[in-house]
Formats: C-alpha cells, sequence, structure tokens
C-alpha cells in the first residue's frame, strides 16, 4: 500500500525532517494512514528518498507528538486514539482549569488579556487557512497561554501534556465547525476575564470543555 500521495512524496519537498514529520502528519489526518499502521524505515526513505537517519528523527518527532508509537524491537505505528482515555482527560481538565480560571481573573492585567487576544488572532488566521495542525495546536496552546501568563509553569506543563495525549483524537476528529465554535468560546472567556467577571469566566471554561468532548464525533472529519 502506497502510504504518500505523489506531491508528498516529493523529493524537493521532503529534503527535510520537518517536511516528513508535516506529509506524515497529513497522511494520518486524512486517514491515508490507520490507527495500528506499522511505518517501515526502509519504506519511507525510499518514498521521500532520504536516508533512514532523517526518517528516523522524523518518526521521533511524531511519536513526541503521540500521533506515532515507537515500540521496541517492533518499530513505528500510527498511534490508536483512546476515546475513554480523551474523557478522563476532559475530566481532569475541568477541575483544573476551572480554577485557574478563577486565579487567572484574580490577577487579571491589561497585559495579561492582550496576550489572549493576540493569541485569539492567531488561532482565527490557522481557522482561515483551514490548517487543521496548526488549528488544533493553538486552540490547546490558548488553555496553556493562561497558564504561563499566571507564571506558573508546573501547571503549563502539566496542561500541556494533558492536552497532547488527545491531541490525536481531537485533530482526526473535531469538525471545522467544532474548531470554529471553540475559537469563539475563547474570544467570549478573553471578554469575561477583561470584565473581571470571574464566575461567568470559569462557567464559561467549563461549559467549553465539556462542549470540545461532546463535539469529538467518531466519524472521519468532515471538511
Amino acid at each position: 500500500m502506497e502510504i504518500l500521495t505523489s506531491s508528498d512524496a516529493d523529493p524537493g519537498a521532503a529534503s527535510s525532517t520537518t517536511a516528513i514529520v508535516s506529509a506524515l502528519t497529513q497522511a494520518i489526518l486524512e486517514h491515508r494512514l490507520a490507527p495500528g499502521s506499522k511505518l517501515a524505515e526502509q519504506k519511507l526513505a525510499d518514498q521521500f528518498g532520504v536516508s533512514r537517519t532523517l526518517v528516523r528523527q522524523a518518526l521521533f518527532q511524531l511519536s513526541q507528538q503521540r500521533l506515532i508509537k515507537l515500540e521496541p524491537a517492533r518499530g513505528a505505528f500510527v498511534a490508536a486514539p483512546s476515546v475513554a482515555e480523551a474523557r478522563e482527560i476532559f475530566a481532569v481538565r475541568r477541575m483544573l482549569e476551572a480554577e485557574m480560571t478563577r486565579a487567572f481573573a484574580r490577577q487579571v492585567t491589561t497585559a495579561k488579556i492582550k496576550a489572549l487576544r493576540q493569541h485569539v488572532t492567531r488561532e482565527k488566521a490557522a481557522l482561515e487557512g483551514h490548517n487543521v495542525k496548526d488549528r488544533t495546536e493553538l486552540l490547546g496552546d490558548f488553555h496553556v497561554r493562561m497558564a504561563e501568563l499566571m507564571g506558573n509553569e508546573v501547571l503549563a506543563q502539566l496542561l500541556g501534556e494533558l492536552i497532547s495525549r488527545c491531541a490525536l483524537i481531537t485533530m482526526m476528529y473535531q469538525s471545522s465547525h467544532a474548531a470554529a465554535h471553540s475559537h469563539e468560546e475563547h474570544g467570549d472567556i478573553v471578554e469575561a476575564l477583561a470584565s473581571r467577571d470571574t464566575e461567568r469566566a470559569v462557567q464559561l471554561m467549563l461549559d467549553h470543555l465539556s462542549h470540545v468532548e461532546d463535539n469529538l464525533a467518531l466519524e472521519p472529519r468532515r471538511r
């Protein structure tokens, strides 16, 4: 089975690890690489026209993003998204982020609101550019950015880890409409924080996380 399309495998385009990562990510998101598929280093090297060293580097990066699993003595496999794990992650996130939003409201400043608004603007650009990978990362990073702006690196790292653990299922099964709705909800949360309406901001965050979870339809994403 051919893993890549002719454009993916263009040697000129795939001369770097970043390009290989991008092409494989697209193949996974478009379901050309099914969950559990084995990714043979030599086959990929031949298709991309690069060394196995570059392929190995790309596979390592994808494993860090939890898009593939590296198994000792067996090789690389496309990760299988776990709905049950995603549900558990959202339950934990609701507990953490309700209090994070409350704490953020207590220390809100004009500079912090400006930073969040700039982030929301970047989300909009990714949505308009129809870049699924970028929009997924930016929508998740909104929450990490809140923790960073609070100066809480432990919370930022913890949220980043939780979000990355369900990134694959989000990228594969979140519709464009649901992503746009998440972006709008982020804007609402920022405005509630700017108004120092703590309880509204907390409720908006809880509703937002519930909506994201509920909208992870287990069918191929509609474009």
